[in-house]
């Protein structure tokens, strides 16, 4: 396994550009700094997570349904969150080299870390984007671009409950771009000031509450581990008391071991009924659920698992990362789990002549027809067809030979052993589908 080390994270961001994963936002500008646009196998890996996700907290779930909020809403809403008042950073500036520091990540407040020159007093900055909506740019006209997706969910809860005849518990999922004007984001796609968060809010009866606060952490924490991230760079850290966000009665993160240290995966936090009862009075129109049985009205609590597309992404990434051999024997291998990797079989013609690129074609097209994304290649040596398919994490590869023109059957190499034996041309879809289904298991 590749050591993990700070120049780990120069290398995953050079693959990332060379084979298409990841890429600089307006690069031919001079780039936009924490933007990142996502390429041809970037996409696929992202939206396999968040599908991942989906499939994990809603499809297989009979109690969680999923929601497709506006990201623009009613400024408002933001009063009654705290997002107006409380959502903020402390920051200094360098009166010297016009630096920007947030205060709460320095060790001393007395000088500068870059250049020692005197700092500024700590001032707060509200990390919400905020645009106008209309053609007078007034306060009047004020809207803001969402920090989380949370808030959709809250402000629709009776909406979704009544019309999905849910009651507690139950859960709300949504995943959705969102936005926080970050003073120092950095670490590659890990903060960033426009990012996809997947987000679920599990409604409760609140003498419930500590019961699906414990069930959740660990659900979660296992939901990675059985995607593929090794156990030993994982971890849950509960949150201190002087830590935890004012609507939190509890907080633990997921945590994993990223080449600059272990940072937050994902948070598990018990919010209680701080939302529902903000929202109530802000709005006047209560979202109190009504209990058929006893025939009361409560506020139920909230369990909150909240996790960020782009950095599960890129922690996949970086455990996968795997370089076997030296020399010309390296061998550079993304080890991502079958459910996640952007191509599932790359389909390979031994030469490109006898009919072997005909017969592949057709295989190839099987594939596609059967939704399992796949990728032809007949150029270069097989030797190096099989070493791009590794570094892009391809777990199956499929060579069509000349004995495959004698008896019609295929070789079937697998990424991680790299162990190849032979299968019939006509059950390739079947076998790779059941490959990926036991992989999950």
């Amino acid at each position: 396994m590749a050591v993990k080390s700070p120049n780990l994270m120069s290398t995953i961001v050079n693959l990332c550009k060379r084979r298409g994963f990841i890429f600089q936002s307006s690069e031919i500008y001079g780039g936009l700094n924490s933007c990142w646009d996502y390429g041809p196998l970037g996409v696929e890996l992202k939206r396999n997570v968040k599908e991942s996700w989906w499939r994990s907290m809603v499809t297989h779930r009979r109690n969680i349904v999923g929601l497709d909020s506006s990201i623009l809403m009613h400024p408002k809403i933001w009063e009654a969150s705290g997002h107006l008042s409380g959502f903020s950073d402390p920051l200094v500036d360098c009166k010297k080299c016009k630096e920007r520091f947030r205060a709460d990540h320095l060790e001393s407040l007395e000088k500068c870390p870059k250049c020692s020159g005197e700092l500024t007093d700590i001032r707060k900055f509200n990390l919400m984007f905020k645009t106008f909506m209309g053609p007078v740019e007034d306060n009047t006209s004020t809207v803001y671009l969402r920090p989380e997706t949370a808030q959709g969910i809250f402000v629709n809860f009776l909406n979704v409950q009544q019309s999905a005849r849910l009651k507690p518990p139950f859960g709300i999922a949504q995943i959705g771009k969102s936005f926080r004007n970050e003073i120092t984001p950095g670490n590659f796609i890990y903060r960033t000031r426009e990012f996809e968060q997947m987000e679920m809010e599990f409604f409760v009866p609140p003498e419930e509450d500590q019961k699906w606060y414990e069930y959740w952490s660990q659900a979660r924490f296992q939901w990675y581990i059985d995607h593929g991230i090794k156990r030993e760079n994982l971890r849950l850290r509960d949150h201190e008391s002087d830590e935890l966000a004012h609507y939190a009665k509890a907080c633990v993160d997921v945590e994993f071991l990223f080449p600059f240290g272990w940072s937050e995966l994902e948070g598990i936090a018990n919010r209680t009924d701080y939302d529902l009862k903000q929202h109530s009075e802000f709005s006047g129109k209560s979202l109190a659920y009504f209990d058929e049985e006893s025939k009361q009205h409560y506020f139920p609590y909230v369990i909150e698992p909240a996790a960020g597309a782009d950095r599960t992404t890129l922690a996949f990434l970086v455990d996968a990362y795997d370089v076997e051999g030296e020399g010309k024997n390296k061998r550079t291998i993304l080890r991502l789990h079958p459910s996640l990797s952007p191509i599932k079989a790359a389909v390979l013609p031994l030469v490109k002549r006898d009919g072997m690129p005909e017969m592949a074609e057709k295989i190839y097209d099987e594939l596609l027809d059967d939704s399992i994304k796949s990728f032809y290649d007949h150029s270069s040596s097989i030797g190096r067809r099989y070493a791009r398919q590794d570094e892009i994490g391809t777990p199956y590869c499929i060579t069509v030979d000349s004995q495959s023109l004698e008896d019609q059957t295929v070789t079937l190499r697998e990424r991680d052993s790299r162990e190849q034996y032979r299968i019939a041309a006509s059950s390739v879809s079947e076998i790779l589908k059941q490959k990926m289904k036991d992989a999950l298991k």
